[in-house]
């Protein structure tokens, strides 16, 4: 009976976690602490990758909304500046998007982006970490477009974790108002206090 309630309510936390919130107030993110979930991504060339494989060390994650996104492209320049003292700290840079692969190269070309790009163009990783939510009406078409029509409807809240090389969040930065992101002088500041 003990092993059948302690079942349930692990299907329970899981269900709970994936699911996409009507609202980016209302996003339950994961929190310091707390492991990234093992799931899977795709890269820039769409080879289909596990999160484990890619965060085996330390990380900055940076999600964000896509390459379409005026305030997210700032952010992943702003990072491309920083990456020298990002890689010096002994963390890589990774940047995850509702985005198509072929959108994640096209990003990388525009923005001269060193650091690694994944697609999550059907939000399984952005549930499972809690930051997805019911993008307004008008943006179907677009993500849809962007994500080769694999997303039509969630939206990502951007978010930057520092992950250890165990995949636990040490740091987390999440604001539901888009155009509010972590700066990187701030970013550099955590990492060096890590």
């Amino acid at each position: 009976m003990k092993k059948l309630a302690a079942i349930v309510l692990f299907s329970l936390a899981l269900t709970s976690q994936a699911q996409i919130a009507d609202a980016p107030e209302n996003v339950s993110p994961l929190l310091i602490g707390e492991k990234i979930p093992n799931t899977e991504l795709s890269g820039i060339d769409g080879k289909k990758v596990k999160t484990d494989k890619i965060f085996n060390k330390k990380t900055v994650l940076v999600v964000y909304r896509g390459g379409w996104c005026p305030y997210c492209n700032n952010q992943l320049a702003d990072m491309q500046e920083i990456e020298s003292d990002i890689l010096s700290l002994g963390y890589q840079i990774v940047a995850i998007s509702p985005d198509s692969p072929s959108f994640l190269k096209e990003t990388e070309t525009k923005d001269k982006l060193n650091y690694a790009l994944y697609s999550d163009s059907e939000g399984k990783f952005s549930q499972a970490i809690g930051i997805a939510f019911a993008a307004p009406e008008k943006y179907g078409k677009m993500l849809g477009k962007y994500s080769d029509d694999k997303n039509t409807s969630f939206l990502p809240v951007p978010t930057v974790y520092v992950l250890n090389e165990k995949q636990e969040i040490e740091f987390m930065y999440i604001n539901p108002n888009y155009a509010t992101r972590l700066k990187g002088e701030l970013l550099l500041a955590v990492l060096k206090n890590l």
